[in-house]
């Protein structure tokens, strides 16, 4: 089952991301300054998947990617395929899972882990 993943950018801001069953990256979301607006926005997009637009692109470099669009409005940008079969794997695993999906929030903690002096001396 796919995951939305909240975690803060080096600027302070926050993003969600959808990951895939095998914890790959499908989509990022724009920047909020607020993490409870990322809550928010999942919660939308959980009970709108029916509705979501999905403009297809493809890069300079011939890569494929998706723009979600929400009642007019972007919401999120795909991570970069190397080939439309992929793509649309991804935007299918988004109308499958995207519903279903929980979340976790990474935004709290960035350090999980102890400074290695802790655990070396």
């Amino acid at each position: 089952m796919a995951t939305f993943v909240i975690s803060k950018k080096p600027s302070g801001h926050y993003k969600y991301e959808l990951t895939s069953r095998r914890g790959k990256t499908i989509f990022i979301s724009n920047a909020f300054e607020l993490r409870f607006e990322c809550e928010e926005e999942i919660e939308i997009l959980k009970k709108s998947i029916e509705q979501l637009f999905f403009m297809r692109f493809r890069s300079p470099a011939g890569k494929f990617y998706f723009k979600i669009i929400l009642k007019n409005k972007e919401v999120a940008v795909s991570r970069k395929y190397s080939t439309q079969l992929m793509l649309e794997k991804g935007i299918n695993e988004i109308l499958k899972y995207g519903a279903k999906a929980e979340y976790l929030d990474f935004s709290k903690s960035l350090d999980l882990f102890p400074p290695a002096e802790d655990v070396f001396g």
